[in-house]
């Protein structure tokens, strides 16, 4: 890590990131490996407007020299319209073993190996690239092709990260996610957070203050076999709600499995319910229609969601490089309940802003775990 990352990173003290770091924040790449990949999703919702911006960083066989070695930007931006821009050279990915830190440089002025600038530099001379840090993310990718871009720089003070704010975080995946035994790997890094700041989408400027923001990452060789995702941190009358589900069939060692998670951040307590210490369902439709139920000793959760949009293709890392294997919409309507196991009900909220996502295959027919 560079000194001026570090000074960077130290000036934030007053605020309780420090308190809420999650497991897995850091780069998992070894230097040696050539056959991997880390991505990274950032979301920010803007309930006002009724919009969400999704940012998705990748980097691909970083050793190079791969026909599907480097790196990638897209993003999801208003109604769902798409912007990738790829970064083939490897050589100016940069990223932090320690903390989530990263960034990738296509066309700039600078001689100097790639790290983290100071925001105002960044800007004069990055002409194409991000960089994110756990306070500020920033960056600018424009599609020659058709001219449209994106340039976007805001401050993030986290809300949860995952688990309950008043323990250490934990591993999304458990305590055996620490060992190289699950493919792909899967974090939330912030399950709620605030955001300030402003994004250019295609010569408009959005800007907010506290705007609900969000940040995952996941690494390895390659996505699940077959996927389902479910996200919001922008209920209706709900500001202090967070709500991530996950499903997927991954790689275990030598087998495969199905599994599936639900974390729920409300009123300062975390609800977990997962493979270690739930039961967990979901009927989850080709496209249209997510359905899942969990249960654990003390509590249960009831979820709905659905579109009529037709959704946007997005790319995820494979062993071919990045395809269009994944659908996603930003704008889903969701329905969540949490009960006792009484059936005393906790939570009753709804929500037009979810992120809804189907990928991998076959989808020819429902997913059914019952």
């Amino acid at each position: 890590m560079s000194n001026l990352l570090k000074q960077y990173l130290s000036n934030d003290r007053s605020s309780n990131i420090n308190n809420l770091i999650t497991p897995h924040n850091g780069y998992h790449w070894d230097g040696i490996s050539s056959n991997f990949f880390e991505g990274w999703y950032f979301r920010l919702t803007l309930p006002n407007i009724g919009q969400t911006f999704a940012f998705m960083y990748s980097i691909a066989d970083p050793i190079g020299g791969q026909s599907n070695s480097g790196g990638a930007a897209q993003i999801l931006g208003i109604d769902e319209q798409y912007l990738c821009r790829t970064f083939p050279d490897v050589d100016k990915f940069w990223a932090s073993k320690n903390n989530l830190s990263l960034g990738h440089w296509g066309k700039t002025d600078l001689p100097i190996t790639p790290q983290f600038l100071p925001p105002t530099k960044f800007k004069t001379h990055i002409q194409r690239g991000y960089q994110v840090t756990p306070h500020l993310h920033q960056g600018y990718i424009h599609d020659p092709g058709n001219n449209n871009y994106c340039r976007w720089q805001y401050q993030v003070k986290p809300i949860y990260g995952w688990g309950n704010p008043q323990h250490p975080q934990q591993a999304t995946a458990g305590w055996l996610s620490y060992l190289p035994i699950f493919e792909p790997g899967w974090q939330i890094l912030m399950a709620h957070g605030l955001a300030t700041g402003w994004i250019n989408w295609q010569g408009k400027l959005y800007e907010f203050t506290d705007a609900p923001a969000y940040s995952e990452k996941n690494w390895g060789n390659s996505f699940p076999q077959k996927w389902f995702w479910i996200n919001c941190n922008s209920f209706i009358d709900e500001p202090d709600l967070a709500l991530t589900v996950g499903g997927g069939i991954r790689k275990v060692l030598w087998w495969q499995e199905e599994v599936g998670l639900v974390g729920i951040h409300y009123q300062g307590k975390f609800y977990e319910f997962a493979p270690w210490n739930s039961q967990v369902s979901w009927q989850i439709q080709p496209w249209g229609k997510w359905q899942m139920q969990a249960i654990d000793r003390d509590f249960k959760v009831i979820l709905t969601g659905t579109t009529n949009l037709p959704g946007t293709y997005v790319r995820t890392p494979t062993a071919k490089g990045l395809v269009f294997n994944c659908r996603d919409t930003t704008k889903g309507k969701l329905e969540l309940q949490l009960q006792s196991r009484s059936g005393k009900t906790i939570l009753k909220a709804n929500t037009n802003l979810a992120g809804l996502e189907v990928g991998g295959s076959p989808w020819h027919e429902a997913w059914i775990v019952c």
